[in-house]
Order: C-alpha cells, then structure tokens, then sequence
C-alpha cells in the first residue's frame, strides 16, 4: 500500500498534507518526506499523523526539523505506522523516536520490529504477585519501597539527582538482578543523554540497557 500526498503547509514541527480523499492515513500513520536539510538520503523524514482536519489534509508531526521542507513536496504513506526494532540487537544502543541508531554505532539488525503505539499487555500475562523490588537504594528501600510491575514517579527541579537515582537503580538491577533495563529520554537535553550514555558505558551496564530518546 503507498499513497501519495502533497505538503500544504508548514508551520515549525507541525506539516499538513493533503491527500485523496479516499486514502486519508489513519491517526498515528507514518508519512514519509525527503528532507535535503537533514542528510541526502531518501525518505528520511517522519511525519506522524496528529490529526484528520478536513478538506482531506491530516495534520501531522515532525519527528526531525522541517526547515527545508516546501508545500506542494510529495509526501508518502505505507500502510505502517512508526515501528522501532526489538530484541536483543538494541541493548548498548542509543536510539531516537523512529529507532534509528545516533551513537556512530553500526545499523541495528534484529528478527523484529514493533508499532511505537501498541495496546497494552492482557492482564492475564502480567504478574499478580505482589513482591518489592530492591533497588539498592539505601534510603529508598527503607522509607518507600517500589513493588515490582508498580509505576513511581520522581519529581525534583533541576539538577537535585534525578537521574542519577535513575542510574543507580539501572545499574543494581543489570549487577544484582540480572534485569535488563529502558531508558526513555523525553525532552532530554543533549548534554545530559550524552552524560548518561558515557557513564552508563564507563560503569560496565550498557549491555543492559537500550537508550530511546526523542
């Protein structure tokens, strides 16, 4: 399936494409633009449907600049959404949002690749068993243990540690547990990615661990 539109505009990240009306691509479809500004290579630029705004344009968002980019530019459809790779071939790996590699690492080869937006584990395959995860974190595992399969959220303003609790913890379950871990980096700051990235590499975990960030 390959269905091709045309830009009709341009405003910073956000891209509005025109397509048949028969053919809109759905919410979260994957469109594709080359963007000369970026790299010569073709296709390289992801477009992620936000929104149908009538008139048969979808409104969408840049997963990579759009400077360079001109209304009336084909845009194309495939049938897919974003897919990013899985398995074992991502741990040690940085990847960004559409699961390219970005640390001068060599291509990612694995068995399989999976939607970035996929419904969420059955009840019936996820633990019941309530246990706590030791983290390692002294003070953690005293005054708030976490439960494994639990969610928690650190709050803090800028530069108290966050991350390195994030770190450290990463670094007790890859030693201790034999756990493999998936850092999500949203709105990071380079710095810090690279920051992450070196000491992670320089404490022996990077093998444990996959590195999105977006």
């Amino acid at each position: 399936m390959e269905v091709k539109g045309k830009i009709v505009q341009v405003i910073g990240t956000v891209v509005d494409v025109k397509f048949p009306p028969e053919s809109l691509p759905p919410i979260y479809g994957a469109v594709y633009v080359t963007n000369p500004s970026i790299n010569d290579k073709k296709d390289n630029l992801v477009l992620e449907v936000a929104q149908h705004i009538g008139d048969s344009v979808v409104r969408c968002v840049a997963m990579e600049t759009t400077d360079g980019l001109m209304r009336g530019q084909e845009a194309i459809y495939r049938g897919t959404q974003i897919t990013v790779p899985v398995g074992r071939g991502v741990l040690g790996r940085v990847l960004n949002v559409v699961g390219e590699p970005v640390d001068d690492g060599p291509p990612i080869i694995t068995e399989k690749r999976y939607e970035i937006h996929r419904p969420a584990p059955p009840l019936t395959m996820q633990n019941v068993k309530i246990e706590l995860l030791e983290t390692g974190v002294k003070v953690i595992d005293l005054l708030e243990p976490y439960p494994k399969g639990g969610k928690v959220g650190l709050f803090g303003g800028a530069g108290v540690g966050k991350t390195v609790i994030i770190m450290e913890m990463i670094h007790n379950i890859a030693m201790h547990h034999g756990g493999i871990s998936v850092f999500g980096g949203v709105g990071e700051r380079t710095r810090e990615g690279n920051d992450l990235y070196l000491e992670m590499k320089n404490s022996g975990v990077l093998d444990k661990c996959a590195l999105i960030y977006g």
